[in-house]
């Protein structure tokens, strides 16, 4: 008998071991964006919580110029440091890759109703993702 290993085991085995680190090294890669993914949705979710606590309290404060900031076809203000800009928003929250916007509605039957969609919008390796909030805010003074 001969002793040993064939060429053949030997490249088997090589093979073997690629298959398996080629495994780990795409689970390990999988796992860091899923974590990834996750952590920036939760934070897009607290951005535009913070805005929607912010858009009450604009309601509050003055019901005519808040309700001054809507139409009944929809006009989005871009609210990343969470003051009224209106059109497209041109960068992201300070020192974050996300931006917050507001899409404002007067409901066309009940004009003491908005309607608000609050985005929180980021871009990664996977493409564009987005944390929503909607709410109807209510001229509740005048209720």
């Amino acid at each position: 008998m001969q002793s040993g290993q064939s060429l053949f085991e030997v490249v088997f085995a090589i093979a073997v071991v690629a298959i398996i680190i080629s495994g780990v090294v795409a689970l390990s890669a999988t796992t860091v964006r899923n974590s990834s993914f996750s952590r920036n949705n939760a934070l897009a979710t607290n951005y535009a919580q913070e805005a929607a606590e912010w858009l009450r309290s604009e309601r509050d404060n003055n019901w005519v110029i808040f309700s001054g900031r809507s139409n009944t076809s929809g006009v989005t203000w871009c609210i990343n440091a969470l003051t009224w800009v209106s059109g497209v928003c041109s960068g992201n929250i300070s020192g974050t890759i996300f931006m917050r916007t507001v899409t404002l509605t007067t409901d066309s039957v009940d004009p003491n109703t908005i309607q608000a969609v609050v985005l929180a919008i980021w871009t990664d390796s996977q493409g564009s993702h987005q944390a929503k909030t909607t709410m109807t805010l209510t001229n509740w003074k005048n209720q």
